[in-house]
């Protein structure tokens, strides 16, 4: 899962960065470009991305930009008033309104695809807008609070993990950061209010789950505090004078914990009023909410009808893979889903769920990506230059988050790609699962993705900037199946048989979150389809299906990115016979950057043209 990145821009529909107008790649052999056109393009994109980073400080720190003249971004924090949301999506709407006066038909190849790109996140991002009075800061997340959304749940690990603490002035811009921090926090229950007397208030697990990882916080003594133990440890490493441990505590006790305490007060009272539906079908215009949030996540025209039967043609194909080779690995008898659970329950699969334990676990995750990076080349033209990290999701947050995810090193190279992985229960991450996760979130999934999206040197920042989940997480998915094709699983038919249980998983997720959000089904309907279809433990899938109750639609981005993937790659095949490169093919569908899927057939188009 790429975490975040699409979030970012989802949430004020603005984006961008002045965006270099050469045409390469694919594009070569396009027609050029009006040049007036093109510069006027740059021009507003220059001025969307000033505005975009003093509404959101806290991107300017992700992408490594919070410097020289941007360097005040380091110590602020986004204003997230109900004032400050209304302006957001006003000037979106008149980003959108400024870039449909660039004539479209005067620009081509990469220009056009730059075009096409911001455009389409402008115009998703004002259709949440008009449609829906709630909605949050997120595109597709309802709530603004809950176990996944929310700055209690972000911004500590944000201020761990992407705010570098190097000098003296790093240091009292976390600082500032962290007073900011309860203010934020405040400000959500203002928007939480306003979001609940429209009747949008988290179903009554989702409140459940959230309060337990409010617990966890508000029982921390204010020095034993992630935002506090992470500038005390950071500050001593540098050797950075001044008493940081004493003064964070003294500020996380006066600002943040009573901000927390606020929030949880407001769960609680919620809590009375919650009901168990799971499907935003429940909530204003909420048909139609979905709709859109299918839209913006996966970045296609799909429909909820659509999405639940190709989930359940997905799931009786592969189904029929992973009997194959289930019998070859000696499991023969019960349904796949029996027997995907007679290998969790194996111990064998099992590390010891011991803090020695998952030190083991994450180094065996690193030989994984050591054997797979000497394959690329045959694969891929250009290979990433930035460095992997591989580290263990923070304890405060693990109780809703994820089984793993992964952040895009910054622009600058400050600060690496990190693979995230879930160890609260070794359990729920048996062996045979690790190999195809590995190869997802780290090589030749995310990291290498997005590392040669951000190491593109003549790709347009804004670019750089844009995420889209239907895109990078299709290609996340295809590069899971990418590696049987580079020889990982040659003598590991347990990996494969992960790595086909991993594919079902996906396609478990169009039926599961159109289940719930279109047909209506419950909370346990989904469980029950879930763990009886591929065997997880339904402590993993609860924790599954409850984000895709908060996030509808982004599940079914997989899914669908990993077909659209997959047809490009055959049409390309097809049309070049002999001429076709795997290499030049991904080189040209990675280096065009991060795109909307109607936009990668255009891409994938220029290829074929310039290939024959």
């Amino acid at each position: 899962m790429q975490n975040r990145r699409e979030f970012l821009f989802a949430a004020s529909a603005a984006a961008a960065m002045a965006a270099a107008s050469a045409p390469r790649g694919a594009f070569a052999a396009a027609l050029s470009s009006d040049p007036a056109e093109v510069a006027r393009q740059n021009a507003l994109f220059e001025l969307l991305v000033d505005r975009q980073l003093r509404r959101s400080p806290e991107t300017a720190t992700s992408l490594g930009v919070d410097k020289g003249e941007r360097a005040w971004t380091r110590s602020a924090l986004s204003d997230f008033s109900l004032t400050a949301l209304k302006e957001n999506g006003e000037q979106g709407a008149q980003a959108l309104a400024d870039l449909r006066k660039i004539d479209r038909s005067k620009l081509a190849g990469l220009d056009a695809v730059n075009h096409d790109t911001v455009a389409f996140i402008l115009a998703i991002g004002d259709a949440f807008t008009r449609r829906f009075e709630y909605n949050g800061a997120y595109g597709g997340a309802p709530y603004v609070i809950s176990q996944l959304t929310g700055a209690y749940q972000q911004l500590p690990d944000f201020l761990d993990s992407q705010h570098v603490i190097e000098t003296r002035a790093d240091a009292d811009a976390y600082m500032a950061r962290m007073e900011a921090f309860g203010r934020v926090l405040d400000q959500e229950v203002e928007v939480g209010r306003r979001d609940a007397s429209l009747g949008v208030i988290p179903a009554d697990f989702v409140i459940d789950r959230a309060l337990v990882q409010f617990r966890g916080m508000l029982e921390a003594a204010p020095e034993a505090a992630p935002l506090v133990t992470s500038i005390a440890r950071r500050t001593k490493e540098k050797g950075i004078e001044g008493d940081y441990a004493g003064e964070a505590a003294k500020l996380y006790a006066e600002k943040v914990r009573p901000a927390l305490e606020r929030q949880a007060a407001l769960l609680t009272e919620w809590r009375a009023r919650a009901v168990h539906d799971a499907g935003v079908w429940r909530l204003p215009k909420g048909e139609e909410y979905y709709r859109t949030a299918l839209e913006s996540y996966t970045t296609s025209k799909i429909t909820p009808a659509e999405v639940h039967q190709t989930g359940l043609d997905m799931v009786a194909s592969l189904g029929a893979q992973a009997d194959k080779l289930m019998r070859k690995a000696g499991y023969t008898t019960g349904t796949v889903g029996e027997r995907f659970r007679q290998m969790y329950a194996d111990p064998r699969q099992h590390y010891p769920n011991t803090d020695e334990g998952k030190v083991e676990l994450i180094k065996d995750l690193n030989r994984k990506v050591a054997e797979i990076m000497p394959k690329l080349p045959k694969y891929f033209g250009q290979i990433p230059q930035a460095p992997l990290e591989i580290r263990r999701v923070p304890k405060a947050i693990e109780a809703g988050a994820p089984g793993g995810y992964y952040n895009s090193p910054t622009l600058d190279g400050s600060r690496p790609g990190i693979y995230w992985i879930n160890l609260r229960d070794s359990a729920e991450q048996p062996r045979f699962t690790l190999p195809t996760l590995t190869f997802h979130e780290a090589i030749p999934g995310h990291h290498l993705q997005l590392a040669l999206n951000n190491e593109a040197g003549d790709l347009p920042l804004i670019r750089k900037m844009i995420g889209f989940s239907g895109y990078s997480e299709g290609w996340a998915l295809y590069a899971e199946e990418l590696a049987v094709e580079m020889g990982m699983y040659e003598d590991d038919v347990e990996g494969q048989i992960g790595m086909v249980h991993d594919a079902m998983f996906r396609a478990v997720r169009l039926v599961v979150d159109s289940g719930m959000h279109d047909r209506k089904w419950s909370r346990e309907q989904a469980v029950k389809y879930y763990v009886d279809t591929i065997g997880d433990k339904e402590t993993a899938a609860i924790t599954e299906i409850e984000r895709y109750v908060v996030w509808p639609g982004q599940a079914c981005s997989y899914m669908v990115g990993k077909i659209e993937w997959m047809r490009l790659r055959a049409k390309a095949r097809k049309a070049l016979g002999r001429k076709f490169d795997i290499r030049k093919f991904h080189d040209v569908g990675l280096l065009s950057g991060g795109v909307p899927l109607t936009v990668l057939e255009t891409v994938i188009d220029g290829y074929i043209a310039s290939a024959r």
